[in-house]
């Protein structure tokens, strides 16, 4: 897959093809994004207790984001745009594929939730700045993760918090994440390359390229009696937090 033409794009267009073909499907639990929909769980309990820290709300609220802006890129179908427009955010997503905007859109109407869909380069869209950015799984597949990075933290509000998950670059995540998921079905054929995954040592050194500072990473990682949960075991995935230096 060769990189963006520009130093401002950040769209793979074959990654954005894959993951539109996908589009269809995107909702169903049992379909091609069935480990996103085990996945999406983990990363919420992760971001409500990031968000009631940051902001010192009470855990105990329904809506924790109440009057707040969010901004989920690579949002593919909304599967965390929707949650967090019911924790009580005005949510947009952004997505590079089309297809995957205009199933999220149909989902979102259908659920009576007013998310906004854009699809397209995020900076290009001229959509200003959020009180919450997330981006889920997302810089693993971009073409140039500075400008990404760049990108996401122009987007932040002053006293914002931006909220990351990838997959970390260690032999067990290419054996595992990569070679087993594949093989067994788990993910689609062709959805991770191992040499994009990031250390949290390398992320943590691109947020400060771009004036932000990592908090402490949690993993995400599997047991067969526990399946995915956030753990203090980095080898597999990890999820993220970031604000203004």
């Amino acid at each position: 897959m060769s990189d963006a033409s520009s130093s401002s794009e950040t769209i793979r267009p074959a990654e954005a093809a894959h993951f539109g073909a996908l589009a269809a499907d995107w909702w169903d639990p049992a379909g091609s994004s069935a480990m996103l929909h085990k996945l999406n769980p983990v990363r919420l309990a992760f971001l409500r207790e990031a968000v009631d820290r940051h902001w010192g709300g009470d855990p105990r609220s329904v809506r924790p984001l109440a009057g707040k802006t969010a901004l989920d890129v690579g949002c593919g179908a909304g599967l965390l745009c929707e949650p967090l427009a019911r924790l009580g955010a005005d949510v947009t997503g952004v997505d590079a594929a089309e297809e995957n905007v205009a199933a999220a859109t149909v989902h979102a109407t259908g659920a009576g939730l007013p998310v906004t869909y854009y699809h397209g380069e995020l900076a290009s869209l001229g959509l200003g700045q959020f009180d919450l950015v997330t981006s889920m799984e997302v810089i693993e597949h971009v073409a140039d993760k500075a400008v990404f990075i760049a990108q996401l933290a122009a987007h932040l509000k002053p006293g914002g918090l931006l909220v990351l998950s990838t997959p970390n670059r260690t032999v067990r995540s290419r054996t595992l994440l990569v070679g087993a998921a594949e093989l067994l079905g788990a993910v689609p054929k062709g959805t991770h390359h191992w040499s994009d995954f990031a250390t949290p040592e390398e992320l943590s050194e691109l947020l400060a390229g771009a004036g932000l500072v990592m908090g402490e990473p949690r993993g995400i990682a599997w047991l067969p009696s526990k399946g995915l949960h956030l753990s203090d075991d980095l080898a597999l995935n990890y999820i993220v937090t970031a604000v203004a230096a």
